[in-house]
């Protein structure tokens, strides 16, 4: 069973919560992991500018997303940084290209499941997500969130992301804050989660 872990990190937040989804699906017997950057569709001096060039250099070992990749993968994920509330443009853009595969209803019956990030606690990583998951409902994909069975969720001990929507980390308003140790564990969680539900959508 293949799975697609496909996302846009700006900053390098989401890339580690997209390596923490890998590491948790791999945990799954039989599972092969892919991980993908949507195409970047700002230019280098506006990166710059945004000091976002170093981040961007760490993950330049990950291959770009295909359109067709999408359709060649039993289960997605995907990981996109909050917008006023959306997922951002470069996923937006990358998403807007899949008319093919929606035709051919490529990804029907495949497992999708969105991660997220937002500056701030309350930034909109909840209404990225479900927002997100009308995309994967038009292509027809069986929408797989973050149960109650991942604890950590429901801790009032520290400020933290996550949802029963789907694992989530907060950047801080800087951006200087890094994915938390319960951060973390919910994407790994995921991961599971959707691979042994994608295991069970193939057999």
């Amino acid at each position: 069973m293949k799975m697609l872990i496909v996302y846009y990190s700006m900053y390098g937040h989401i890339y580690k919560m997209a390596e923490g989804a890998a590491e948790g699906a791999r945990s799954v017997e039989g599972v092969e992991v892919v991980l993908r950057r949507v195409p970047e569709t700002l230019p280098p001096e506006v990166l710059e500018k945004m000091g976002a060039v170093q981040p961007q250099k760490l993950q330049s070992h990950i291959p770009v997303c295909t359109v067709a990749e999408l359709g060649s993968a039993d289960a997605v994920i995907f990981g996109t940084p909050t917008r006023f509330g959306n997922m951002c443009g470069q996923m937006r853009q990358f998403l807007d290209a899949t008319g093919g595969l929606w035709m051919s209803g490529a990804l029907v019956g495949k497992a999708g499941s969105v991660i997220a990030s937002s500056n701030t606690q309350h930034g909109g990583q909840e209404s990225t997500i479900l927002s997100f998951h009308l995309t994967l409902l038009h292509q027809g994909m069986v929408v797989v969130g973050l149960p109650y069975t991942f604890k950590g969720q429901m801790t009032a001990d520290e400020i933290t992301g996550c949802s029963p929507y789907g694992a989530s980390t907060i950047a801080g308003a800087d951006g200087s804050r890094s994915p938390s140790a319960n951060e973390l564990a919910g994407a790994r969680f995921q991961g599971a989660h959707v691979a042994a539900i994608a295991k069970k959508l193939c057999a």
